[in-house]
């Protein structure tokens, strides 16, 4: 890795989204080694900084880089492979039965890759991902630079990466123990869902989180029949059988969450639970909608996340901003819900803290990680600019991120990678897929 030395950043605009601070203009920022060391007026920091390295950046805005709340990067290779039908045979009948013949170490290592160079150039430098072969997903996270929350993921039943419960957990923890102390990344303790995860599973990888002093990470109530069937085989709904287990702390990242009653919005304030908004996702499995005003008046941190590729099929953050604010206002005949700044919130300050990194990740602050991302707001369709934060969010889309640092390495310059050989990557995907399609 090279050497990082000062940079100093010169937008037109600068949006920290540190609490209470709005869009700053003609401001630097400084990089020095992984971390930002100062935010001030341009020609302030260009007189206390001369020796710097200058990167101009005009009609362009700095923002923090954007944390997906919830992927399955390796299924990049699984993207498009089942479209437009329902999500229980869109699983059973499609994804699990293409992931137990094909889902390898290598397989993982190479889609999860590719998820990272989208990722990337969408201006993403955090993944909170969820799928087996840890030790690939966390190989592919350092070698392509991105940061990585890399599951522990656990079903009860047996698939090509491990026999039954126990034996993912024990490879969870092995893989944990060999890449423990990695400054890129973290580590989930992550039961897959309730009708996949049994109860004594479930206790398992709650005391695995505590013991560990790391998140969960667990879809629930993500469809109608899943709430249904829980109450057919357990006489409760799901988020109640969790709740005996006492499954729910700040520790919790639940996913999608689109079925809830008042009781269970009240419970996930009560016990600070992190919930993962997937719109576009949820949209396409005609999985529901969250019900995020209701969440927002409780008080509930709510953050966005794209879900894998096979069911987006896009790991698109901006996407994501963009419809969790236009769904909320549609779904509520509110247009005042879920604002501009709430929905970058969404995906910057509040998924840090979620992920438990609000410390030196989620704003751009002297002292935290500079994971800097720049938009370019210069082009025809963004034009013109009377409110910058808005314009990220109802205009400009991933197509318009030209920059990207990640602890202070530039690896996206000018829409262009700097630490991947990207015709090789897809010669690799191409190489993978023609075999999959040959059966």
């Amino acid at each position: 890795m090279p050497q990082l030395t000062q940079t100093l950043l010169l937008p037109r605009w600068l949006l920290t989204m540190k609490p209470g601070e709005d869009t700053l203009e003609h401001h630097a920022l400084l990089i020095d080694g992984e971390r930002i060391a100062a935010i001030g007026p341009r020609e302030t920091l260009l007189a206390q900084y001369p020796q710097a390295e200058r990167v101009e950046l005009p009609e362009q805005i700095l923002i923090p880089g954007l944390i997906n709340g919830h992927a399955h990067s390796a299924m990049t290779l699984l993207r498009g492979v089942a479209d437009d039908v329902p999500l229980m045979d869109w699983l059973q009948n499609h994804i699990w039965p293409l992931e137990k013949k094909w889902v390898s170490e290598a397989w993982t290592y190479l889609g999860s890759k590719l998820a990272a160079a989208e990722g990337l150039r969408s201006g993403t430098t955090y993944i909170n991902d969820m799928y087996f072969f840890p030790t690939a997903m966390a190989r592919a996270a350092i070698d392509t630079g991105v940061r990585a929350a890399v599951s522990m993921n656990v079903i009860d039943f047996p698939t090509g990466y491990a026999s039954g419960p126990d034996d993912y957990i024990a490879k969870g923890v092995a893989a944990y123990e060999q890449y423990k102390g990695e400054a890129l990344l973290d580590w989930t303790s992550a039961p897959h869902a309730p009708y996949t995860v049994s109860d004594e599973t479930f206790i398992k990888l709650r005391n695995l989180a505590e013991k560990l002093d790391i998140q969960m990470h667990c879809h629930i109530h993500e469809t109608a029949g899943e709430v249904s069937d829980g109450i057919k085989a357990h006489g409760v709904r799901p988020i109640a059988r969790l709740d005996k287990l006492g499954l729910f702390s700040e520790r919790m990242i639940a996913v999608h969450m689109v079925h809830l009653d008042e009781a269970e919005i009240e419970l996930m304030a009560q016990k600070g639970v992190h919930l993962v908004h997937n719109p576009n996702s949820n949209l396409k499995l005609a999985s529901g909608v969250m019900p995020l005003k209701a969440l927002e008046t409780a008080g509930v941190n709510t953050i966005l996340g794209t879900d894998g590729a096979a069911s987006n099929n896009r790991l698109d953050m901006f996407g994501e901003i963009r419809s969790a604010a236009l769904l909320a206002k549609g779904i509520t005949g509110d247009p005042t819900v879920a604002s501009a700044r709430t929905a970058l919130e969404m995906a910057t300050i509040r998924a840090a803290k979620a992920m438990g990194r609000g410390d030196d990740l989620g704003s751009l602050e002297v002292g935290k990680l500079a994971d800097v991302v720049a938009v370019s707001l210069d082009s025809l369709e963004c034009q013109p600019v009377y409110n910058a934060a808005a314009q990220l969010v109802y205009v400009a889309g991933r197509e318009h991120v030209s920059n990207v640092w990640v602890g202070g390495r530039q690896l996206l310059r000018d829409r262009q990678l700097t630490a991947m050989d990207v015709p090789a990557l897809l010669g690799e995907v191409r190489d993978v897929v023609a075999c999959m399609q040959q059966g």
